[in-house]
């Protein structure tokens, strides 16, 4: 793939980023009475970003030199999204944990995961409008591939991995919760980037079920039970074993 190609990926990734922070700034400006749908379009918005940014990056996997260049602009958009997107979760399994420990309302949270799938759908929508334009190298052929197929390894181990990094993921968000935030927004996404190098050969290393639904929607179409239980159920019940491990286990330590 030319470097034009990426450059035009990046050019579209970044107008994706600067149209959500204007949205995000509205929403302040004009919804502040009104809670609750504040909350639903500011999570909607964000989790737009990344699941549009995340589906554009997808395509840029083979550019040379490999892996390199996949996870150095892992690493930069995630970055970009953390100190773009601070208070929004952008993922079901953020959202579950505080709700899981009554930290959020059940309203509340069910409202943002609401948030998160509608953006799923809307980025998969939008991306996939863009790539039919054809405007740009790697978006030649892109709507043709179909089930991408990210489940490289039988169903149990791409559970296990799924549900792996979820809780060691969620475990990182809460222990850098102490961290200065222009530090932990670098160690959030060196931790994503270690864990797409590790398994993102086996199954695509996503722990979000918002993000996986938009990525991968007609496999969930082809394969629901398998996709559903890897994508949707292991990182939740990952999230599950985070609250427990960090309510009852970390507390009787210290």
């Amino acid at each position: 793939m030319a470097v034009g190609g990426v450059g035009s990926s990046l050019l579209l990734m970044s107008g994706v980023v600067v149209t959500v922070g204007l949205c995000r700034r509205l929403a302040r400006r004009r919804l502040r009475s009104r809670p609750l749908l504040f909350a639903f379009l500011v999570e909607m918005f964000s989790t737009f970003q990344i699941c549009a940014c995340t589906n554009e990056l997808s395509l840029l996997g083979n550019v040379e030199p490999k892996p390199h260049t996949a996870l150095t602009l892992t690493y930069g958009f995630t970055v970009l999204h953390g100190l773009s997107l601070a208070g929004s979760t952008c993922n079901p399994c953020g959202t579950l944990q505080p709700m899981w420990g009554g930290g959020t309302s059940l309203r509340m949270g069910g409202l943002k995961i609401a948030a998160q799938f509608v953006a799923a759908v809307l980025a998969r929508v939008f991306m996939h409008f863009i790539w039919s334009l054809e405007m740009a190298e790697p978006h030649l052929g892109a709507l043709s591939q179909g089930c991408s197929s990210p489940m490289q390894t039988t169903e149990i181990q791409a559970f296990c991995i799924e549900l792996l990094f979820s809780v060691v993921f969620q475990l990182a968000v809460l222990q850098a919760e102490s961290v200065n935030p222009k530090y932990r927004v670098h160690l959030i996404a060196l931790l994503i980037t270690m864990l797409v190098y590790a398994g993102g050969n086996l199954t695509g290393a996503i722990f979000n079920p918002a993000l996986a639904f938009s990525l991968h929607a007609d496999c969930f179409y082809d394969k629901f039970l398998s996709y559903s239980l890897v994508y949707w159920l292991a990182p939740c019940l990952g999230t599950i074993l985070v609250v427990f491990i960090w309510d009852e286990i970390f507390p009787r330590k210290s």
